[in-house]
């Protein structure tokens, strides 16, 4: 970029950074409360996503910091691994991402079925609006979905004057409210202000409502230096990288945050006519990012859609939109840290609530609907997998169901069987013989005098597999015993299967 491009844009970016910035100071802290962190450490994130990662980034206009789609697994890696060994396990995934990046390999990061990524979304956010449902009331969260779904009408029940006691009323009035902005925000702001954002306002006008009410809600703690907030990687930390769960932990954090990265930088290179995104650098930077933010003790980032479209929205035109928005959100957390620890927690928790239920996308529903029901299926398995049980298990479902699908599809064979004279049949093979259609073939063989002289054309065959030709193979030798023959025909060249064991590359010659 030359330096007369550079300040004819610069106006533009630092007009759009502090949009960014507005729409993800918010987020940051509401994403670190729903992963079971501190709000601090997804400020850091924030901060390195910006300063660091802006810089680095393949996709000029794409925005990186935390992402709800990680917070449910970053509250169960806590939980079962504690808080010191998330710093281990983004340093690996980090260094994960940055040697699939200069290995070339994010391109392959977006092959993942849009079924498996809907499907996982959404249950994401099933989860984190089932968890913050608890935030909202100033309640703890349980461990999993189905207990916070068990406990929502305890909670409910905390609230009703006479039954509970504390701020639950009064905190969940405020999650409420904040959801109620946003929302009519949405429908209503006017054309000239919607660089606005409604998690903003909703959140500043709840805090002002607070502290006006003087209401006893729990609110955000940071400290009163970021350097406070940092948790250095410890050495001794780094030896339990060897344990096969921590680096089973460590690849589901790079594959997850490497797909949200590249499916969201796909998604803005439509937004704008710009320059387009290098997957590969935008891998390795990534990649980066997440190895500072393991060795600071802070949360995992992506590549985030929602502040992203914002940066695109408010006429971002080059990266240093990003860079400025960490730079602001630095300098807002060092000079003014008491404007965020008047903050209610309900607060942030509503907009996280609100956020959960848009990751529940109907419309990509109906788009996967135009597909047939498989995807919808996969979709629905995916997502209940991960409420039910956890996240990595709904996504292995999900792989799973898509790998059947795809072998389905794939070995489609029709087999069709036709008499053509006394002890003379045809056997037509059309489609793809794979070792998933021999119960079927075999059925149809058994079917067929050991005297007939079957005659088996492949030219109508896309592809056909060693089990398959061996299947016939053995057929042709029993029989032969009781003259019959197997003839296999290939381009009008016949090969005469009499009793001996050909290769498949002879067979199909």
């Amino acid at each position: 970029m030359t330096l007369a491009s550079f300040k004819s844009a610069l106006p533009r970016d630092a007009l759009a950074s502090i949009v960014v910035f507005l729409v993800a100071l918010p987020l940051c802290m509401g994403i670190a409360i729903a992963s079971g962190m501190p709000p601090a450490k997804g400020l850091i994130t924030g901060i390195i996503g910006g300063l660091v990662v802006g810089w680095l980034a393949g996709s000029p206009l794409q925005v990186s910091g935390p992402a709800a789609g990680l917070a449910v697994l970053v509250f169960e890696l806590v939980r079962t691994h504690g808080l010191a060994m998330l710093g281990p396990i983004l340093l690996l995934a980090g260094l994960l991402q940055l040697i699939a990046g200069r290995l070339r390999l994010g391109c392959w990061f977006r092959v993942t079925a849009p079924a498996v990524v809907y499907g996982m979304l959404a249950g994401i956010g099933i989860l984190i609006v089932l968890s913050q449902l608890h935030v909202m009331f100033d309640v703890k969260p349980q461990a999993s979905g189905l207990d916070n779904l068990l406990a929502f009408p305890d909670t409910v029940r905390q609230a009703i004057p006479g039954l509970g006691g504390g701020s639950a009323m009064a905190a969940a009035l405020l999650g409420f409210g904040t959801i109620a902005c946003m929302f009519l925000w949405d429908k209503l702001r006017p054309n000239s202000l919607r660089f606005l954002p409604g998690a903003l306002l909703g959140v500043a006008s709840m805090t002002l409502i607070s502290l006006w009410m003087n209401l006893g809600v729990a609110r955000v703690e940071v400290p009163a230096t970021l350097s406070d907030a940092i948790d250095w990687v410890k050495p001794a930390d780094l030896l339990n990288l060897a344990d096969p769960h921590i680096l089973l932990a460590a690849v589901v954090v790079a594959f997850i945050a490497s797909a949200e990265t590249l499916l969201s930088a796909a998604a803005v290179d439509r937004m704008h006519s710009g320059a387009r995104s290098n997957m590969d650098r935008e891998l390795s930077a990534q990649g980066i990012g997440n190895m500072l933010c393991g060795a600071l003790g802070a949360l995992p980032m992506t590549g985030v859609i929602v502040r992203s479209s914002a940066n695109v929205q408010a006429g971002a035109r080059t990266r240093m939109s990003a860079i400025l928005h960490g730079a602001w959100l630095l300098a807002f957390v060092m000079l003014l840290p008491g404007v965020l620890q008047s903050i209610p927690i309900a607060s942030l928790g509503g907009v996280l609530v609100y956020t959960g239920f848009k990751l529940v996308d109907i419309k990509a529903i109906r788009s996967l609907g135009r597909y047939g029901r498989a995807p919808v299926f996969i979709y629905a398995a995916t997502a209940i997998g991960i409420v039910s049980v956890d996240l990595l298990t709904g996504v292995l479902i999900g792989f799973a169901l898509t790998l059947v699908k795809l072998a389905s599809k794939a070995s489609r064979l029709k087999v069709n069987l036709n008499q053509v004279g006394p002890d003379q049949a045809e056997l037509r093979l059309i489609g793809s013989a794979t070792f998933l259609k021999v119960p079927h073939l075999a059925s149809v063989l058994e079917g067929i005098a050991p005297t007939t002289r079957l005659y088996v054309p492949l030219d109508k065959l896309s592809y056909v597999d060693h089990a398959c030709m061996e299947l016939l193979d053995d057929w042709g030798r029993a029989a032969e015993q009781q003259g019959g023959a197997l003839l296999i025909e290939r381009h009008g060249l016949n090969r005469r299967l009499e009793g001996r064991t050909l290769s498949m590359r002879r067979a199909v010659a």
